[in-house]
């Protein structure tokens, strides 16, 4: 559709259906000229308006739905309370310090990462 397009030969063309079809016809006929002159005025204004702002940027991507953190603290004492005692068991105190270390170091890590 060019830029300056209004639809005058369509106007001609719907005076003309409007006599021959009679009034049953005439409303119908005239919201479907009105519907393409918007068209029409949109388009042109939506040109107008990209050629002084120049392209939309793009969308921002979509926020995070903020269950990350209780997801990685519900997997951590699901995962810990067995390693705990596996670690406990067989390794004693310094089992326990190496497994709950590990941890802490995947929880911390999902933390930074949550926030960049």
């Amino acid at each position: 559709m060019p830029e300056n397009y209004l639809p005058r030969d369509e106007l001609r063309a719907t005076v003309e259906a409007a006599r021959e079809l009679g009034p049953e016809y005439e409303s119908a006929l005239v919201e479907s000229f009105v519907d393409k002159v918007d068209a029409a005025i949109a388009a042109r204004v939506h040109s107008e308006v990209n050629a002084r702002l120049g392209p939309s940027p793009p969308p921002p991507p979509p926020a995070k739905s903020g269950n990350e953190a209780l997801w990685t603290a519900l997997i951590s004492m699901g995962l810990g309370i067995p390693l705990t005692g596996i670690a406990a068991g067989t390794s004693g105190t310094i089992g326990l310090l190496v497994s709950w270390t590990g941890i802490v170091l995947i929880n911390f890590a999902a933390a930074i990462n949550r926030r960049r």
